[in-house]
Formats: structure tokens, sequence, C-alpha cells
């Protein structure tokens, strides 16, 4: 009787620990594709977006384009007709946050009276970027050195929608482009003259400070020199 007892308690045993051995494969085949699917999840890298910004040179407008849809449209100011904006396909070289600016002796910390605002996208065509300015009813017109402010809320918004490698075409005369993203109105009064950039080299490595280049000798001795106190 005893004897009989002990062996189906024996076999009692032993059907619980085939099932436990099952739970324990199960589970641990669980693990192992779970790991497995979340090493190929964080192994795919994902594509960045594809982002392009458009200048018209013409409507004083500037589209922001990722994946080919229209997410922003700015007013800007360009060049005036003394100093027009190179019109070409550029990239965006550095972004500088809180800029300082130097131009003649003369150094302006970052505030409300900075000629460049509270941020600064310089393109590959050295001198030139996109920044603010302490002149906000300039905006919308042709007014500039060259280089395409923007009012402050939106630069600054626009600053964090864009990177380092990112596309700027700087469109002088309207075309079936710039029609599409800013529809077919009349240019500004007094026209934004077409300058067609040269070639030009990479940026140079970053260094103290970021020249901003002039069209001539009278228009370069107006243009400043912007220094980058550590902030990119």
């Amino acid at each position: 009787m005893h004897f009989v007892w002990a062996q189906a308690i024996g076999k009692g045993d032993a059907m619980k620990a085939l099932m436990l051995g099952k739970l324990v494969m199960v589970v641990v085949a669980a693990v192992v594709l779970a790991a497995q699917t979340l090493a190929q999840q964080v192994g795919t890298p994902v594509a960045a977006p594809k982002r392009v910004i458009v200048v018209s040179l013409e409507d004083c407008k500037l589209a922001l384009v990722e994946d080919g849809q229209v997410k922003k449209i700015y007013p800007v100011a360009v060049g005036k007709p003394a100093s027009p904006s190179p019109e070409g396909t550029f990239t965006i070289a550095r972004r500088v946050a809180n800029p300082i600016y130097r131009h003649n002796g003369k150094v302006v910390m970052p505030g409300p009276h900075n000629p460049v605002g509270t941020r600064w996208m310089g393109l590959s065509i050295p001198g030139y970027g996109i920044h603010g300015t302490n002149e906000p009813n300039s905006i919308g017109k042709p007014a500039s050195h060259g280089c395409v402010r923007m009012a402050k809320a939106d630069l600054e918004e626009f600053y964090e929608l864009v990177a380092v490698g990112d596309t700027v075409k700087l469109v002088g005369q309207r075309n079936e482009e710039t029609a599409k993203l800013f529809g077919t109105g009349q240019a500004p009064a007094a026209t934004q003259p077409v300058l067609l950039a040269k070639a030009e080299p990479p940026v140079a490595p970053a260094t103290a400070t970021v020249e901003m280049a002039g069209t001539t000798t009278n228009q370069a001795a107006t243009h400043a020199a912007i220094y980058v106190a550590a902030l990119r």
C-alpha cells in the first residue's frame, strides 16, 4: 500500500516536472524571439527626411519642403539691389545659436540689438546665411546685404526644423517651382537682381569667425564678422 502511494506520487511529480520544463522552453523561446526582433529594429537605420529649403528672391518667401511636402512657408528679407543675394543651390554648413556680432571694432552680444538676431545658419557659399534681424520691418522686402533674414519667431522655429547638410535653393527668377510653392503674385517694387553664384570650395572648418562676403569693395566694407561663442 505504501509502495503504491509512493509510486503514484512519483508519477505526479514527473508530470509536473515535464510540464514545467515545457513551460520554461516556451518562455525562453519567447524571450529569444523578442530579443531578435528588438535587435532587428535597432539595427535597421531610419531614413532621415529629405529637406529642401527654397527661397524665392522675387517673392521674398522661403519654403521648407520635407520629403516632397511643403511643411512651412515664411516671409523673408533678401538682398537689396545694391547687394543682391546669390542665386544657386547650396547647403546649410553650420548652425549657431545666439551668435556674437562684430564689425569695425564694434561688438554686439546676443540680444535684441544684434543685427543677425538669435540664430545663424551659414550656407556653403562663404559669407552668406539665413539669420534674424534687429530690423523686423525689413521682412518681406529686398533689404539685406545678401543674406536671408527672418522674423524672430519664424527664425527660431525654422532653426529647430533644419540641420547641417540640408539643401538650400536661392531662386532669382520666378519659375514653375516657385510659382507652385508661392503662387504667381507680383514681384516686389524693387526687383531682386540675379547674382549667379560661382563655384566655391567647401566652407573652411569652423573657426571663431564667420566672414560675411560682399560682392564689391564697398559692399565688403559694410559686411561684418559673426563671432561664434562655442554655440552651434
